[in-house]
């Protein structure tokens, strides 16, 4: 398969703090990355889902809770939403969902927003993933100005992460050698997808961004030179099974942000929300309603 190295590094914002860590405002590289996604019916997107998403956003609201996530709604591939929530480690998440489960007036309102929003949904699955540092170039840690974000991942052949750990790093040197603009976050998915597969996310403010970043394709196939790319596309071969890169934006209505990222950008992080009025999360919940992570 035909490696696109741009799309690595292309203009990467990197990943960083995707919201603040629990009972920390100060934006830092995630350590845990939790992700909820939801595929949802034909229709049923838009404002219909915003409404539903932002019980959630007002029940967590109404409690303080200290942990935040960002919301991406798809712009390519099938209509689905991702929910991102970043903890410092796997202690963090389980007292977070520890304290969750203590509260019990927060606890009814997200199992009457689970039901609300379930009925939207065609289907519900969670991945867990942790940083890489190593794999990860200039990381960024502040979120607070994406509205766009890229999300590709890779699955590498079984016995070839050594290889694949090559190709990033060759990846690496070529952008440091062009000296582009280029940085990436890279997490290893833990949990909830097969073994071998990497994430590499990017935000953007601008879409121009893409366009700057195919523009500097070109120094770094200079930077890497003809037996360069040569070596690269053969590591790449050996290592990489496929790849799959998508383009999603960042909603506001259904992100759960630190205050001071609405302060800092109110016209953006206090879109009018389309969530129900407080009393209309007071129905009764039904059976089956669709399970979400603490945070959610």
């Amino acid at each position: 398969m035909k490696f696109r190295p741009i799309l690595l590094g292309l203009s990467l914002a990197a990943l960083g703090s995707l919201v603040a860590v629990a009972q920390d405002s100060t934006p830092t590289v995630p350590q845990v990355l939790q992700i909820t996604r939801e595929y949802i019916k034909a229709g049923k997107n838009g404002m219909a889902h915003d409404k539903t998403e932002g019980a959630y956003v007002a029940a967590l609201t109404r409690a303080k809770w200290p942990t935040h996530y960002i919301a991406l709604n798809s712009l390519s591939g099938k209509s689905r939403a991702l929910y991102l929530t970043s903890y410092p480690s796997f202690d963090a998440w389980e007292k977070d969902t520890a304290s969750q489960a203590k509260n019990a007036p927060l606890s009814a309102e997200l199992d009457h927003a689970n039901f609300a929003d379930g009925e939207l949904l065609d289907e519900v699955d969670q991945a867990v993933c942790t940083f890489d540092q190593e794999l990860s170039y200039h990381p960024k840690a502040d979120l607070s100005q994406a509205r766009f974000m890229e999300v590709s991942v890779y699955h590498v052949r079984p016995g070839h992460d050594r290889e694949f750990h090559d190709v990033v790093k060759m990846v690496i040197d070529g952008y440091q050698k062009a000296g582009t603009a280029a940085h990436w976050a890279l997490f290893e998915m833990n949990y909830g997808r097969p073994g071998g597969d990497y994430l590499v996310l990017s935000s953007k403010h601008s879409l121009s961004e893409i366009d700057t970043g195919f523009a500097e394709g070109k120094k770094f196939a200079e930077a890497m030179g003809e037996e360069g790319m040569k070596k690269l596309d053969e590591h790449v071969a050996a290592s990489i099974e496929t790849s799959d890169h998508e383009l999603f934006s960042v909603n506001p209505r259904q992100s759960y942000v630190d205050e001071s990222w609405a302060k800092a950008d109110p016209d953006f992080w206090k879109a009018k929300s389309a969530a129900p009025k407080a009393e209309a999360a007071a129905a009764k919940p039904a059976a089956t309603a669709t399970p979400k992570p603490a945070s959610r």
